[in-house]
């Protein structure tokens, strides 16, 4: 087999009928930086290499957020639920410790229903994945 080529970030979309209002949530709620506007679909930096692109829901692409979920893992899980909150975005309980995953988390939402996990590895969890 040949060897694997690199691949330099990646770009995990959402789909939205409502365009601006989705675009208005990655930049002024998580306040992501837009690098890239299409117009119908633009991308947001979540880190170094990771993306967030917003498309218009056009050409067969569809609105469905059942089973879709974007970890941002962080630091500071507990800034995160409180910036969310105090901008009145959905979230689904405060954050907690996930014994499973070896995790301290939460879930939001965006305007579409698509789920944001900000979470942070527990001791010895990130050495156990290779993420830092």
């Amino acid at each position: 087999m040949p060897a694997r080529p690199p691949i330099g970030q990646t770009v995990t979309w959402v789909y939205t009928h409502d365009l601006s209002g989705t675009c208005r949530f990655y930049a002024d709620v998580l306040g992501l930086d837009l690098v890239k506007d299409e117009g119908a679909a633009r991308i947001y930096r979540a880190s170094g290499d990771g993306c967030i692109g917003v498309c218009q829901a056009i050409g067969g692409r569809e609105v469905e957020p059942k089973g879709t979920m974007i970890t941002l893992v962080t630091g500071d899980v507990d800034g995160w639920y409180a910036r969310l909150t105090e901008a009145g975005a959905v979230t689904r309980g405060a954050p907690q410790v996930v014994e499973q995953f070896g995790i301290y988390a939460f879930l939001a939402e965006d305007p579409n229903g698509y789920l944001i996990e900000f979470q942070t590895f527990l001791e010895g969890a990130v050495a156990q994945t290779g993420l830092d």
